[in-house]
């Protein structure tokens, strides 16, 4: 096992909650702006939540793993659905690095030939 996600979880809350006490409007404004998501409910929430993952591993946000991985079980999302939406993540981050070696490359070359 890598990270027991279980408890990480668990912890993430408690810090949250000590947060919470000592900047009660920006966790109130950061809660209101999670509650209002999906404000028009064009999204299920399995897809949302697979979503969600995907962008957690992009972001590489071990506390959104964790509370999205919980939130897509309860969502009833499937370990293939869940299998589909990481691809989909690691397709993107290759494309990034694909993007980024571009520019990096690019910019040898210009300095280069100066």
């Amino acid at each position: 096992m890598l990270q027991d996600w279980i408890e990480s979880f668990k912890k993430n809350k408690q810090a949250g909650a000590a947060l919470a006490k000592a900047a009660p409007k920006l966790m109130a404004a950061y809660q209101g702006f999670n509650a209002s998501q999906n404000g028009n409910g064009a999204l299920d929430p399995k897809t949302r939540e697979l979503i969600a993952l995907a962008v957690a591993v992009t972001t590489r946000c071990d506390a959104c793993i964790a509370a999205h991985a919980n939130a897509a079980k309860n969502a009833g999302v499937t370990e293939a659905e869940i299998a589909d939406a990481l691809g989909t993540a690691m397709a993107l981050n290759t494309g990034a690095a694909y993007v980024y070696s571009v520019r990096a490359f690019e910019a040898y070359q210009q300095f280069s030939a100066q």
